[in-house]
């Protein structure tokens, strides 16, 4: 017996503005949306989804899982992603070749580079 991955779940203050950004930012669309939870994901009929769930408390430390992008173009992924409302960070990750980006929530992503043919 095997499992399917249906989602990952996303702590937010305010978790229909997070769901529509990253629903911008990664081409997706809100596919449910109650005062408990909003979905989005690629197509209705696609999995996985990203699922923003409501808390009260803020973000305070560093996450434990982030999403990593592989844009066509890693340097206009990222100005358009900062012109969107993420923020460049430093976790600690020194001279690396991928950039390390927070959400409007400051949820950590990385925007790698184009992948190598």
């Amino acid at each position: 017996m095997t499992s399917v991955w249906e989602n990952l779940t996303v702590d937010a203050r305010d978790p229909a503005r997070l769901a529509r950004w990253w629903a911008e930012a990664l081409g997706y669309q809100v596919v449910t949306e109650s005062p408990d939870e909003v979905e989005i994901r690629q197509s209705v009929d696609r999995l996985p989804g990203l699922v923003f769930v409501p808390v009260t408390d803020g973000k305070d430390r560093k996450n434990r899982l982030h999403l990593d992008l592989r844009p066509a173009d890693q340097e206009a992924e990222v100005e358009r992603l900062v012109d969107m409302g993420a923020r460049h960070v430093d976790i600690g990750q020194g001279d690396v070749e991928w950039t390390v980006l927070a959400d409007p929530e400051g949820n950590e992503f990385c925007v790698l580079r184009e992948r190598e043919e």
